[in-house]
């Protein structure tokens, strides 16, 4: 395989918002992202943005007008789909209760409390909790405890 892009990982996620410019905000300050790139359009709307955390990308697009031609037409959020999602987001955390904390205090919906699943001496074991976003996205957040022995 040839090497990635610099300071990309071989693979990453977009993440659609209605509000693409409040997700990034929310996202920043309850999950602890910074913002790596930000480009609006012409109009102000968000064009492309690049969120890290620690050596993670992902990056957070607006909605597009189901009305436009062309690949962006298709891009949802789950409050259009009725809620549904058809993806989540994993990331690894050094302190998951911690992280559950400040994502609660800016207004997560938590869908599972900070728990440890341990798969056994021949797996590993994480202590992690699912979290809901204000416009519906389902975010896992772990912390690893033990790797397998």
């Amino acid at each position: 395989m040839k090497p990635t892009p610099p300071d990309w990982p071989r693979f990453t996620s977009g993440v659609v918002y209605a509000d693409a410019a409040a997700a990034i905000t929310w996202l920043c300050n309850a999950f602890a992202f910074e913002v790596r790139l930000r480009v609006d359009d012409a109009v102000g709307k968000v064009a492309h943005c690049e969120l890290v955390y620690g050596d993670g990308v992902i990056m957070i697009a607006q909605e597009g007008d189901p009305a436009a031609a062309g690949w962006r037409s298709l891009l949802r959020s789950p409050g259009q789909t009725g809620g549904r999602v058809n993806q989540h987001v994993m990331i690894y955390v050094d302190d998951v209760d911690a992280h559950c904390a400040q994502a609660r205090r800016f207004g997560a919906k938590i869908v599972q409390e900070p728990t440890t699943q341990d798969y056994g001496a021949d797996y590993w074991s994480d202590r992690s909790y699912g979290a809901v976003d204000p416009e519906g996205h389902l975010w896992w957040i772990a912390q690893r405890l033990r790797t397998k022995t």
